[in-house]
């Protein structure tokens, strides 16, 4: 993977932390200095900490596992629902569900009802239904796709989580934690990142910084999928005896 560029970390802000006054004292490791009552975050070692994340995160892509992106705040639902559809990953940018992780079987009934919707509606079924009906069932399949549209293809739980603000969050990493997901995060001045194992230190408030570092994250996605896209290629190469029935009488026509 390319170097990290501290410089264009700087220039997204992605060092602006919160008031001194709000600081987690779990973050002094990676604030750099205090400055006109705001903290800032120590660059180098985002850049440190953000590599390593990127090649966890390449090696989980690598092997076709999915990573979850959790982002309900204003300035970040966007950029994370954006490149989140560029890779195909999951992603939640509405409110969290309850039990999204804890309870996951509940929640791939909700999916399965909101497919049995569709379901109706391609067959004929929906147009059997009074008016009265209709309009609920299309009020039920917006609150589904709004809540879980983005999740509907996502059978098993996720390999990983990626989350912008733990804090706001707390509910999805105490889910994750709880049963064993690995947690890749922006953590800013505020938060505790005791609760994350992959740190990225880092201005989780500014939309600039947060694209910034999403950025370089799908770099790193891409680069797991490429890895994974030429592995495939290479392993048919060397067992062409697994081609599909026919593959040889269309090679010799």
């Amino acid at each position: 993977m390319a170097k990290i560029n501290v410089k264009e970390l700087l220039e997204a802000g992605v060092h602006f932390g919160h008031m001194t006054r709000k600081w987690n004292p779990n973050m002094a490791p990676y604030i750099f200095m205090e400055k006109n009552g705001i903290h800032i975050i120590d660059l180098h070692k985002t850049a440190g900490k953000l590599e390593d994340a990127c090649q966890a995160i390449e090696k989980i892509t690598a092997s076709g596992k999915k990573i979850l992106f959790v982002a309900t705040k204003k300035q970040a639902k966007e950029i994370v629902a954006k490149h989140a559809k560029e890779f195909g990953m999951p992603y939640i940018t509405e409110r969290w569900p309850g039990g999204m992780l804890t309870n996951f079987v509940t929640i791939r009934k909700a999916v399965k009802k909101m497919n049995a919707i569709d379901k109706m509606k391609k067959d004929g079924t929906f147009e059997t239904l009074s008016k009265k009906e209709r309009l609920q069932i299309d009020r039920q399949r917006a609150n589904l796709e709004k809540n879980l549209g983005s999740i509907a293809d996502m059978v098993r739980l996720p390999s990983a989580i990626f989350v912008v603000d733990i804090m706001r969050e707390h509910i999805a990493v105490t889910e994750a934690k709880k049963l064993g997901i690995p947690i890749f995060a922006i953590v800013d001045t505020n938060s505790d990142p005791r609760r994350v194992d992959f740190v990225i230190p880092g201005n989780d408030d500014a939309s600039k910084s947060i694209d910034m570092i999403l950025s370089i994250v799908s770099a790193a996605v891409k680069e797991g999928q490429s890895q994974r896209k030429a592995d495939k290629e290479k392993s048919k190469e060397e067992n062409p005896e697994k081609a599909p029935a026919g593959a040889d009488k269309n090679l010799s026509a």
